[in-house]
């Protein structure tokens, strides 16, 4: 129970990657961390699942509700259609802005990087991403990494769901940090 005084929120809409979420949602509540499915819609979100929609998951707060102060990290699922429809919501990308800023650790995996390009927070970062937007993400100032698992300075990005247990183990390890200094918006 590593994590048992933290809270994290899970930004995602429709479409995000299901085991993009729910998997980092098993290993975060394992470690008893308090998580929030925080959203842009209300009451509950739907899952792709490889070729057709999946699971759906509650929805704790809505993104206009939600305030970085009351959480110790985010992350952000993927899925091709839950990044793209939240980076061009601009409470959204304000609030993963607003993680940076404080210095607190963020998690983006597979197309999930998107939103850390709209927020402005990738230039001169070791990331790695999907690989069909390693192009967006060094045009953005991203240093793109072709590994399972990226960090730097509590920014932590993995490629796809095959990454998802080296992805779930280092956003406890930088949860366990907490705040880095070093970070840079």
């Amino acid at each position: 129970m590593k994590l048992k005084d933290k809270r994290i929120a899970i930004l995602a809409t429709d479409g995000f990657e299901q085991s993009e979420l729910f998997e980092p949602l098993e290993a975060l509540k394992n470690e008893g961390a308090t998580v929030d499915i925080v959203s842009n819609k209300e009451r509950e979100i739907t899952a792709w699942n490889k070729t057709d929609w999946g699971k759906s998951i509650n929805v704790d707060t809505t993104v206009d509700s939600a305030h970085v102060l009351n959480y110790d990290a985010l992350v952000l699922p993927g899925g091709l259609m839950n990044p793209d429809i939240l980076r061009i919501h601009t409470v959204a990308v304000n609030f993963v802005k607003a993680f940076f800023e404080r210095h607190k650790p963020v998690a983006a995996i597979c197309h999930a990087p998107w939103l850390l390009i709209n927020a402005d927070v990738i230039d001169g970062r070791k990331v790695t991403s999907y690989k069909s937007i390693k192009k967006d993400v060094i045009n953005a100032g991203g240093l793109w990494e072709d590994k399972e698992v990226v960090v730097d300075n509590g920014l932590v990005t993995s490629r796809n769901p095959d990454d998802l247990p080296a992805f779930c183990s280092k956003i406890i390890e930088e949860v366990l940090e907490g705040k880095h200094e070093g970070q840079h918006a």
